[in-house]
């Protein structure tokens, strides 16, 4: 029985996606949606961090869609405006970013935009955050505010890397496009 257990547990964290690659995933994915939602500096950082949680919770193909992509949307939804909350979920790369085939992770962004394209410079979060949100962020509309609903905290066991390059294809802030 015990041997059972533990070769559950090697398949299960064989399928998670490690902090770096999570991190990096979150990047781009949180990058084109302040392009395309034209979010300010303060819905970017939110966006990076919720979209950076998500990703670091899943272990297998079941997660995708599971409860941390149902947190996922409701956070979002309190931190988006109510036309780009619409948008969003009219976009299928950012509302369903991430699905399980041929034992990995695919990501339906890259179908759209060019590896190693950036609109935006990094969150500010891509050195500091490490994920489990514990927080309320600053951002608010329509008198929602984004509250920790549910997210566990987890332990920080990863150390944040700064950026490694500056991305010369950047156009600088939230939305403007080059």
């Amino acid at each position: 029985m015990m041997i059972l257990a533990m070769m559950m547990v090697m398949t299960i964290s064989a399928n998670a996606m490690n902090y770096n690659a999570a991190k990096n995933e979150a990047l781009f994915l949180s990058d084109k949606m302040a392009y395309e939602l034209n979010l300010t500096a303060a819905q970017y950082e939110a966006v990076y961090e919720i979209n950076l949680d998500y990703l670091m919770n899943l272990n297998g193909h079941a997660d995708a869609y599971g409860i941390w992509w149902d947190r996922r949307n409701d956070y979002l939804h309190d931190v988006l405006t109510s036309w780009q909350f619409n948008k969003y979920m009219s976009i299928g790369h950012f509302y369903r970013p991430v699905a399980w085939k041929a034992g990995g992770w695919t990501f339906a962004v890259y179908a759209h935009y060019d590896r190693g394209r950036y609109y935006n410079t990094h969150p500010k979060a891509f050195v500091s955050y490490k994920g489990g949100h514990t927080r309320k962020p600053a951002v608010r509309h329509n008198e929602r505010t984004w509250r920790d609903k549910g997210h566990r905290n987890t332990p920080n066991h990863h150390v944040a890397q700064a950026p490694n390059s500056h991305h010369k294809n950047s156009a600088g802030h939230h939305g403007r496009r080059k």
